[in-house]
C-alpha cells in the first residue's frame, strides 16, 4: 500500500479530485495527511471529513524558507510517504527541499508549460492571443515551474473569455489528469528518461478537452 502527502495552501479542489478518485478506483494507495502552510485553508476541512490526518505548518512564524522547508520536511517524513502532491500549494520551495523529494514529488501548473510559468497564467494566455490553454503535471525540479512532464490537458480558449472564465475551464481538466497522473505513480508506470516521462505500458498523455465554459 503506498503513502500519499498532499500539501495545500487554500480550498485545495485538486486535492479531493486526487482522494475522491482513490476511493472511487480502489488504488493500492492511501491519503495519509494534508498539510498546508495556512490554517485557514479550506481544504482541512474536507480532508477531516475524509478521515485524513491534517497538519498546519504556518510559513508566517518561521524566519526564512530554510527554516520553514525543515520544518515541513520534518512533517512530511513522519508519514513516510512514497509520493508528495502539491494540489495549489503556493510556496516558492528550496532546492534542498526539492532535492530531498526528487522523483517523488509532483505538482499541477495551470498552463501547458513550458508556456506561461510563474502567475497570472490565464491572463498570461490571453495577453498573448493563444487560442489553446491547459495544465501540466509534471515533476518537481528545482527550477520553479520545470521538470518532466507525466501529462497535459488542453482547453479551447473561446472570444470573450477573461481570466476568470478560461481558469475555470482549466481546472476542470486538472481535475481529470492530476488524479491520472498520481495513479500511474502509484502503479509504477512512470519511468523518468532524462526531460522526459515514459508511461509503461504505454498510453496517451495528453487529453483534448472540449469544454465550452464554466460549470460545462
Amino acid at each position: 500500500m503506498k503513502k500519499i502527502v498532499i500539501l495545500i495552501s487554500g480550498r485545495g479542489s485538486n486535492m479531493e479530485a486526487v482522494v475522491r478518485a482513490c476511493a472511487r478506483e480502489g488504488w493500492p494507495a492511501r491519503v495519509c495527511a494534508v498539510i498546508s502552510n495556512r490554517p485557514d485553508a479550506a481544504g482541512l476541512g474536507f480532508a477531516q471529513a475524509n478521515g485524513i490526518e491534517t497538519k498546519v505548518v504556518d510559513h508566517r512564524e518561521f524566519g526564512g524558507r530554510e527554516v520553514f522547508d525543515a520544518q515541513l520536511a520534518r512533517e512530511i517524513d513522519r508519514f513516510e510517504p512514497d509520493l508528495v502532491v502539491l494540489a495549489g500549494f503556493m510556496r516558492v520551495l528550496t532546492d534542498a527541499f526539492v532535492e530531498r523529494y526528487a522523483g517523488r514529488m509532483i505538482n499541477v501548473h495551470p498552463s501547458l508549460l513550458p508556456c506561461f510559468p510563474g502567475l497570472r497564467t490565464h491572463q498570461q494566455a490571453l495577453d498573448a492571443g493563444t487560442r489553446v490553454h491547459g495544465a501540466t503535471v509534471h515533476f518537481v525540479t528545482p527550477t520553479l515551474d520545470h521538470g518532466p512532464i507525466v501529462a497535459q490537458g488542453a482547453v479551447p480558449v473561446i472570444a470573450g473569455d477573461d481570466a476568470d472564465a478560461l481558469a475555470a475551464r482549466v481546472l476542470q481538466v486538472e481535475h481529470i489528469i492530476y488524479p491520472r497522473a498520481v495513479r500511474w505513480f502509484i502503479e509504477g508506470r512512470l519511468l523518468i528518461e532524462g526531460e522526459r516521462v515514459a508511461l509503461t505500458p504505454s498510453g496517451p498523455q495528453w487529453l483534448f478537452a472540449d469544454i465550452a465554459g464554466e460549470g460545462a
